[in-house]
């Protein structure tokens, strides 16, 4: 799973004299939250952020209507973008673990996606939450199961032969370590093709594992912001 396969291709860009009330607008009406600063070639100057276009308090409790009115139209897209020098990017062939990492490290909710410095997308949070209900099997209808099962080999194995023996589908398969405990693991699967009681009677033969939910779930499908 590669940045390329899930970032928002050819996002809206914007040139470095616009002036900021021009971002505001376009971040608005396409419902938008970063927009890469390019340059000639589409190379990446900056990016803008709905931080970046927020006033400080202090500054404007000094002045009165009229100066704000002139203090924004003076105001450029080059003055409040986060330069480039001071901008995290991602090259399109890196995993989508390491766009979230570097997310996660610096607090921040977008990555400009860049090669030969040329702005190719964006991958975004949302980018990345959208391919974790993906992950889940968040676009079809079936038995969301949550089973914890013990840190050792072959239990991931017992669980999905459990299943595809009797025929059921397997639409998702995901797992993590359990929380605050090192000798388990959760594992979450999404099934299809049987009743809620016949997938717990299966669930509940199999040795050393646990259900700790069952629930049935629909699909549904999400527009993201960039």
């Amino acid at each position: 799973m590669l940045v390329k396969d899930y970032m928002t291709r050819h996002p809206i860009m914007i040139e470095p004299q616009r002036r900021i009330m021009d971002a505001q607008r376009i971040m608005t009406e396409n419902r938008v939250r970063h927009l890469p600063v390019v340059g000639d070639g589409k190379r990446l100057l900056g990016l803008i952020t709905r931080q970046r276009l927020s006033i400080a308090p202090e500054r404007l409790g000094s002045l009165d209507v009229w100066e704000i009115t002139h203090y924004l139209a003076g105001l450029t897209v080059e003055k409040v973008m986060v330069k480039k020098p001071d901008l995290k990017t991602i090259d399109p062939h890196a995993t989508i673990e390491e766009a979230a990492e570097l997310m996660i490290s610096h607090r921040i909710g977008a990555l400009p996606v860049v090669e030969n410095e040329i702005v190719l997308g964006v991958i975004s949070q949302i980018d990345l939450l959208i391919e974790l209900q993906n992950l889940l099997g968040a676009n079809d209808d079936g038995w969301r199961v949550t089973m914890r099962v013990p840190d050792r080999s072959g239990e991931t194995v017992k669980l999905t032969s459990a299943i595809s023996d009797q025929g059921w589908g397997i639409m998702a398969l995901g797992s993590v370590r359990t929380p605050k405990t090192a000798n388990s693991w959760d594992i979450v699967v999404k099934v299809r093709g049987c009743s809620r009681d016949e997938l717990a009677s299966v669930l509940e033969s199999i040795p050393d594992q646990q259900i700790l939910d069952i629930r049935e779930a629909t699909a549904y499908t999400t527009a993201k912001p960039v």
